[in-house]
Parts: C-alpha cells; sequence; structure tokens
C-alpha cells in the first residue's frame, strides 16, 4: 500500500518522472523524462552545472533543471521559421563558467531567401536571458528554398568552431567554393575565418570554408582524439558518416550512395578519384540526426561509440568498430523522431524526442 502511495505522488506531481528500466548491451539502463511541451525541439547542450539548454525550431530557448521542470530564455534573435528553417543548434563552450557565452546556430531571413547563421550572447546570472546577442557569422550568398540548413554547431579543441551547411537544396552549389552551401566551416568565436583554413588567400573561394561536398549535415561531434565527425542525410539511401579532414571534398552531388527521391542515378556512381568515401552509410535512409560520440564514464562498454538518431524509424543508433559499423539500434518511446542525443557533465545521455516534444535521460540503473 505504502509503494503504490509513493507511485500516485511521483505521478502526480508537478516535474517528476517515473523512470523505466531497459536492458540494453552496455547493461541496465534507467531511462527518466526531464521535460515535456516542447514543440519541435532541436538542439541541446549542457551548462557545467548539468542544467540543459535546448531549442525549439519555431524560435524558443529553454533551460533545463534536470528535475523535470523548463524555464523560457529571452534575447533569442529573431529566426527564419519555416521549412526546416528556424532556431537549431546550441552550444556551450569549454569556458562557459568564466565567458557566460552561449552560441546558436539559426535560419536567418536574406535576400532572396533564407541561410544558415551563427550568433552568440552572454547568459544572464539567473539563466533567463541571453545578453547582449548578436550574430558573428551567415552563409553567403543566399539561397531561396525551406531546406538542408544543416546546422550543427561544435567547438574544436583549439577553441575554433566548426559549423554545418546544408546545400539549400541547390545539389551542385555544395561543389563551388565561392558559396557556402553543402560545407563545413571553421571560424573564430568572433565569426571571422579561422587562421590555418585551407582556402584562406583564394580570392574564387569563401575562407571560411573547411570541408565541402555535403549534402545536409544534422549531426557533428569531436571523436575521443578531438576529430571532427559529421553525419549528413542522404537522398533515398546513402545517409552518410564522415570523418572531416582539412579542404576535403565529399562528393555530393557527383558521387553518392543513394538514388535521387525519383530512382534516378545521382552523379556519376559512388567513387571518384579526389573525392573521399564515407566511413560508414545506411542504405535505405534512417534519416539521422544529432551526434555523440560517448566518454564511457557510466557507460564504459560504449567508450569512443558514435552515437546518432534516427528520424525515420524512430530509434538511437550506436556504431562502432573499425571499420565502422552499426552494432544496434535503440528503440523506446523516448526515440520517437530523436532529433539530438548528448552526453551530459556527469556521463549520462540525454535524448532530444521530436515527436514526443520532450527530452529524456539515460543513466545507469544501479
Amino acid at each position: 500500500m505504502t509503494r503504490l502511495i509513493v507511485l500516485i505522488f511521483l505521478v502526480l506531481m508537478p516535474g517528476v518522472a517515473v523512470a523505466e528500466t531497459l536492458t540494453l548491451s552496455a547493461g541496465e539502463v534507467r531511462v527518466q523524462k526531464q521535460a515535456a511541451g516542447l514543440k519541435v525541439p532541436w538542439g541541446i547542450d549542457f551548462l557545467p552545472d548539468g542544467r540543459a539548454l535546448v531549442t525549439e525550431r519555431g524560435g524558443r530557448l529553454f533551460l533545463l533543471d534536470g528535475q523535470g521542470a523548463k524555464a523560457p530564455v529571452k534575447g533569442v534573435p529573431k529566426v527564419y521559421a519555416r521549412g526546416q528553417g528556424g532556431l537549431l543548434d546550441v552550444m556551450v563552450p569549454r569556458d562557459f563558467d568564466r565567458s557566460r557565452e552561449v552560441f546558436l546556430t539559426y535560419a536567418t531571413k536574406q535576400k532572396g531567401g533564407a541561410g544558415t547563421a551563427v550568433g552568440k550572447g552572454r547568459l544572464s546570472a539567473d539563466g533567463r536571458r541571453l545578453e547582449g546577442f548578436r550574430q558573428i557569422f551567415e552563409m553567403a550568398p543566399g539561397s531561396s528554398g525551406g531546406r538542408h540548413f544543416g546546422s550543427r554547431i561544435v567547438e574544436a579543441r583549439d577553441g575554433t568552431l566548426f559549423v554545418t551547411i546544408g546545400d539549400r537544396g541547390d545539389d551542385m552549389a555544395a561543389q563551388d567554393l565561392s558559396r557556402h552551401n553543402g560545407s563545413v566551416i571553421r571560424i573564430t568565436r568572433d565569426g571571422a575565418p579561422a587562421p590555418g583554413n585551407p582556402f584562406l588567400g583564394r580570392d574564387e573561394a569563401q575562407p571560411e570554408i573547411w570541408s565541402y561536398g555535403h549534402r545536409n549535415p544534422q549531426g557533428a561531434t569531436l571523436d575521443l582524439s578531438g576529430r571532427l565527425v559529421v553525419i549528413e542525410h542522404g537522398a533515398r539511401g546513402g545517409d552518410e558518416v564522415n570523418r572531416v579532414q582539412k579542404g576535403a571534398n565529399y562528393g555530393w552531388p557527383v558521387i553518392a550512395y543513394g538514388r535521387h527521391y525519383s530512382g534516378a542515378k545521382i552523379g556519376e556512381g559512388t567513387a571518384k578519384p579526389g573525392m573521399q568515401q564515407p566511413e560508414f552509410y545506411w542504405d535505405p535512409s534512417i534519416a539521422p540526426s544529432g551526434g555523440m560520440v560517448y566518454s564511457g564514464r557510466l557507460f564504459p562498454r560504449w567508450k569512443g561509440h558514435l552515437f546518432t538518431g534516427s528520424l525515420k524509424f524512430d530509434y538511437l543508433s550506436r556504431l562502432s568498430g573499425s571499420p565502422l559499423k552499426e552494432v544496434e539500434r535503440i528503440t523506446g518511446d523516448f526515440t520517437t523522431r530523436t532529433r539530438d542525443v548528448a552526453e551530459a557533465p556527469d556521463g549520462a545521455i540525454w535524448v532530444v524526442s521530436e515527436g514526443n516534444g520532450a527530452v529524456y535521460r539515460l543513466s545507469r540503473a544501479r
């Protein structure tokens, strides 16, 4: 009787969610809802104290306290919330305790359409406002249409920023170095081209570009050695994992594993000299989003493994090995249209479910 009363109390008490336990390859895993009632949540990152910031594509930012409560954060930029555009990723840099800076990526209105942009502000002491927010970068020359914004942001080991930009639905633009479409860029924290970028000094190239030939990269993370890993949408088949190298061409739309949605062949095939092969690809497409290489802190068996979410098939994909392979598909109510996955400071894994409008925390059950 006492246990029943406690259970009823936990269900009815605001902000408290009853956990479920799953048996996975890493052992017994506890899944607990951290926030609900979100409208198309997109990106998540953590403050050093374990609280989380999560974006909604429509243009809102929330601070999650880890106890089931969320509070809106004011001072976010006006975004182009149409199609796949809107407020997208969020990144908290390693020096947050000193700088209190928070970086956002988003779609911003441009002449003739919209493009991927990056901005930053300082989070107020009470966590309720981004102060002094300013845009530090936007793609050029701009694109029409409402798809393929890419838009993950990752802090490199040297403090520079990697940002993924989709081809914006203009396939061949991903092979044009005079445009940011279909590229990974590398910029300083003030938005300038980062020193050492491969195309600095070339008049015909955008100086921020680090790599190109990408279609729509919606996942990005560093591996345990600090190397950039990018996960991107193919067309009908051919979603890719790429370990990104300086100045490299990843082939879209000249080479690809997959076909156009019409069934027509893409480009020249699956390989061409001077163009990189993916480390792994899915066929059929899973529509991957978000990316995390796990430290092993709470789940040692998963150390160094890559995780990404499937928007299409509602699961969390775990990849490992050499060559890289998908070795586990983690499923549950919490993986409905998995939009992002990230590791918290304590080693817990947080999953953003766009389908449920919710955020979940995975921790060790015992």
